[in-house]
């Protein structure tokens, strides 16, 4: 009988986000490789691992399927047949159990990076994040930290049934003690990840799922990090300031030089970190612009879009020409199988609302 991961495999590559020929295999490097190599985003999660575990054999990897089945998008392919049962583990269904034996390997001294296989499945260990993983230094007083990665697929892309293509990065961003960050690049996936597994305190690894396999880019070799908490500017411009994170970056970036070419100049600000929030990068753009939107495929009401145009009205309000936009999911479940493609924000509604914040 196939596995749960099989399965879940299966309707991935129907949906044309399966493996396919580009599985996990081609990160983990061999140890005489040289130079950089064009990875896939998910890749790049793959080669981050490998880099961290070969580093320091105090990271383990736990989660279901990641072991033997490398996976259900083969984000851990062949981590098992290089570092053995013992460092990649496979568990029970238990997403409780799973975040809960890391705390635990945590204040041991170990590194464990825990995988959840979609978001939508994380609620169960939920109690544990909040009530444990992210209180852990305040209860101490500073005694001991909980040196965890919570890793996560995240976002639509698949479409899969419920439970599969949630974005609800809002809950976790919201708890004091938890970082929460997301790549939008493969090179940024590889020092990000990098990073959080160095981080003395727990971080929640969101990895957008539809840019999983969506393109490749130059990752270096060697081990590298990706400071938490600042943003990047991934596009320079002076009309308006556009802030997103993860998937939505690219169609972000569509509609952007699509403008340019109608003479409308957009700035696209990648977050990568939720929390903390680089809140002074955001006003710092927006008030080189004067104009500002936010892109993100959670639903609109009580998202972080909110957060960050809270940000701008608390400490740039003089500068402000224009309604801050908020171009996002609706506030209802993500709908099943192709009304996916209406539910997320793709590059002509961004394009369409940001030239209508340009022209208020």
């Amino acid at each position: 009988m196939s596995s749960y991961a099989d399965t879940v495999r299966e309707h991935v590559e129907a949906a044309g986000e399966g493996p396919g020929p580009d599985t996990g295999h081609d990160a983990v490097r061999e140890t005489d490789a040289d130079g950089p190599e064009a990875l896939t985003l998910v890749e790049a999660v793959c080669d981050g691992l490998y880099s961290e575990m070969r580093r320091d054999e105090d990271v383990v990897v736990l989660g279901e399927d990641v072991g033997k089945n490398g996976g259900v998008f083969r984000a851990t392919d062949a981590l098992y047949e290089a570092f053995g049962e013992d460092r990649v583990i496979d568990t029970p269904l238990a997403e409780s159990g799973i975040v809960g034996a890391s705390i635990g390997l945590a204040l041991s001294g170990m590194r464990p990076v825990a995988e959840i296989q979609f978001m939508g499945f994380v609620y169960p260990a939920f109690d544990q994040l909040v009530s444990h993983a992210s209180r852990m230094r305040s209860r101490t007083g500073g005694r001991h930290g909980v040196p965890m990665v919570v890793r996560m697929p995240y976002g639509g892309g698949i479409r899969a049934p419920e439970h599969h293509s949630e974005s609800k990065e809002a809950f976790f961003a919201h708890e004091p003690g938890l970082k929460v960050v997301t790549p939008s690049t493969p090179a940024d996936a590889k020092g990000l990840l990098t990073a959080a597994i160095r981080d003395p305190d727990p971080v929640v690894f969101l990895e957008p799922k539809l840019i999983y396999r969506a393109f490749r880019e130059t990752v270096p070799e060697q081990p590298y990090e990706v400071p938490l908490g600042e943003a990047a500017v991934r596009r320079e411009g002076t009309d308006v300031s556009v802030f997103t994170w993860g998937a939505m970056t690219r169609p972000t970036l569509i509609a952007a030089e699509e403008l340019a070419e109608e003479g409308i100049d957009c700035e696209v600000v990648d977050l990568r970190s939720l929390s903390p929030l680089d809140a002074d990068t955001i006003v710092e753009s927006f008030r080189k612009t004067g104009r500002g939107a936010i892109v993100h495929e959670a639903p609109k009401t009580g998202g972080l879009g909110a957060e960050i145009a809270t940000t701008i009205q608390e400490e740039a309000l003089l500068y402000q020409e224009a309604p801050i936009r908020r171009i996002t999911g609706y506030d209802a479940p993500i709908p099943l199988h192709a009304l996916e493609d209406y539910y997320l924000p793709q590059a002509a509604r961004i394009h369409d609302a940001l030239r209508e914040t340009v022209e208020f």
